[in-house]
């Protein structure tokens, strides 16, 4: 993709309005020749590219309530305004917890002499106040056992992890993986199908701890004790470093804590198993940013003509990871539907309903802002606020920048097949179809928090490319986006939303009577009310 600086956007912008000058296309005529107009458009002037560049290169990670998420909301807000958006403008929710920032890390293995390690700090982890050294020691907590079971095997080690930097876990075992660019044959064949997916109903064995209560559990116990600090296991291949988080978001609750390339956490298991005494060297500088306790989303309209008290949405999450920049997961999300918007404003293409981009923060938290949001503004099936039925569909896009393929969408299979007829109209042969489905459950982006409230929700499906390298990882930096791909994505979404926008009737809705059982407890994530 190509690179542009901060200020090439007002040059690209005067590109824009002059290419906007061609006659625009009432919004009755076929959907096809606005797509032909979309297609120039974005293949002359796209500046989808310029848009990541900015969010991922100049304002960096932007973890929910850090300084930087807030810059790169204000800074999206302001474009918005500069392309002609209506009520663009910070949506307030409640995050309740201070934002957490990593400044610096560096660390070594003290062992025949210091050799430095490559490692990831763990989000809402306190720092070391300096520089620290310890003997390490491995623990091994047992997994998919109860509270009960799990606090007996920590205070067994008690004695042995005071004053020790402590390693989680034997090393992850690494099997082969082949990665591709494009969707594997069944899920192709899925789409093109296009059956109706049901939910069968989860059966966990009983007491059995989340992931998430394991980690808060051996946190608790490793501040009551003294430890010196947590190192994991990355658990990928290629020095590729995940991320993990404390999911309390209160330092207190937490020893320095720190996600060791793979190949290091292997190399000092062996050491130890060899009966080596090991220690460790770390230096981390994190900071609390206390007025991330208020968290944003950003909002901007395109105002509809007859039907404008209707809405369709278009979003992707602004937040990301904070071990690199968050350009696939998700600014290019962001860029997509921001160039999504900025192209039907430029095209005059007059939709008949009012065309919204949101973007929001807290996705990486559980989906916390989109659940603030629909909350405020919607509700749910079971307890609808007075716009629950103005909103046509939302639509989600987060799976980097790779092509569309196609779609799955909360609702009846009459609504898949409008969506399905709309890919035809589009007419990329490589769109295979759309998918109905009926889980109310929230799950891992932001269009579950739409059907679990039982709103229509299309979530598109893209080709991974090496999604699967940067995805909250080390690696999620502008060097992963493919432009040209990502340009069909944002044709392919301009379509498809100007199309919902301007149809007569919105997308056929489960009614009361099939409307499905929600999965999973309510929401409890709530707005600022004002």
């Amino acid at each position: 993709m190509k690179k542009y600086s901060s200020a090439a956007l007002g040059y690209v912008s005067i590109l824009v309005a002059a290419f906007g000058n061609v006659k625009p296309v009432e919004a009755k005529e076929p959907l096809r020749d606005n797509i032909v107009l979309i297609r120039q458009s974005e293949s002359k002037i796209s500046q989808v590219s310029n848009i990541v560049h900015i969010l991922a290169d100049q304002y960096g990670p932007r973890l929910t309530a850090s300084p930087n998420n807030k810059k790169s909301a204000q800074w999206a807000v302001r474009q918005l305004r500069s392309w002609g958006f209506k009520n663009a403008h910070l949506e307030p929710w409640i995050f309740g917890h201070s934002g957490w920032t990593n400044l610096s890390a560096e660390g070594a293995i003290l062992t025949e002499g210091e050799q430095s390690l490559s490692f990831g700090v763990a989000a809402w982890t306190p720092g070391t106040h300096g520089s620290i050294s310890a003997k390490i020691i491995k623990i091994d907590p047992p997994q998919d056992v109860s509270a009960n079971v799990l606090t007996a095997y920590l205070q067994s080690m008690r004695s042995r992890v005071t004053g020790r930097i402590v390693m989680i876990g034997a090393p992850v075992t690494m099997t082969a993986t082949t990665m591709s660019g494009s969707l594997d044959a069944d899920t192709i064949a899925q789409i093109h199908d296009g059956k109706m997916v049901h939910y069968d109903q989860e059966i966990s064995a009983p007491n059995k701890l989340t992931n998430r209560q394991r980690n808060d559990i051996i946190d608790a116990f490793l501040v009551h004790v003294k430890a010196v600090a947590r190192v994991d296991d990355a658990g990928r291949p290629y020095g590729f470093i995940g991320t993990r988080a404390n999911f309390t978001f209160d330092i207190a609750k937490a020893v320095p804590s720190v996600v060791l390339r793979h190949e290091d956490y292997g190399r000092i298991n062996r050491l130890l198993e060899d009966g080596h005494d090991i220690g460790l060297r770390l230096n981390i500088r994190n900071a609390s940013n206390p007025d991330g306790r208020i968290a944003y989303n950003v909002v901007a309209d395109l105002p509809g003509s007859e039907k404008a008290d209707e809405v369709v949405i278009i979003g992707a999450h602004l937040d990301s990871w904070h071990m690199a920049t968050g350009a696939v997961d998700n600014a290019v999300g962001c860029a997509i539907m921001m160039e999504v918007g900025r192209l039907i404003r430029s095209l005059g293409l007059n939709p008949r309903r009012t065309i919204r981009v949101v973007l929001w923060s807290g996705e990486e938290e559980h989906l916390l802002g989109s659940q603030a949001y629909v909350a405020q503004h919607f509700g749910t099936a079971e307890q609808p606020s007075r716009d629950f039925k103005k909103l046509a569909a939302y639509i989600n896009i987060d799976g980097g920048s790779g092509k569309v393929r196609g779609a799955n969408i909360f609702g009846p299979p009459e609504a898949a097949s409008i969506i399905r007829d709309i890919f035809r109209q589009i007419g990329d042969p490589e769109i295979e179809g759309a998918i109905p489905h009926s889980v109310r459950k929230l799950g891992a982006t932001d269009a579950t928090t739409f059907s679990r409230a039982g709103i229509t929700s299309i979530g598109l499906i893209q080709d991974p490319l090496d999604y699967s390298v940067a995805w909250h990882g080390n690696l999620d930096t502008f060097e992963r986006l493919d432009e040209d791909e990502a340009k069909q994505a944002v044709t392919t979404t301009a379509a498809l939303t100007l199309a919902l926008a301007d149809r007569d009737d919105m997308p056929p809705k489960f009614d009361a009577k099939t409307m499905p059982v929600p999965i999973g407890p309510a929401p409890a994530i709530y707005p600022v009310v004002r």
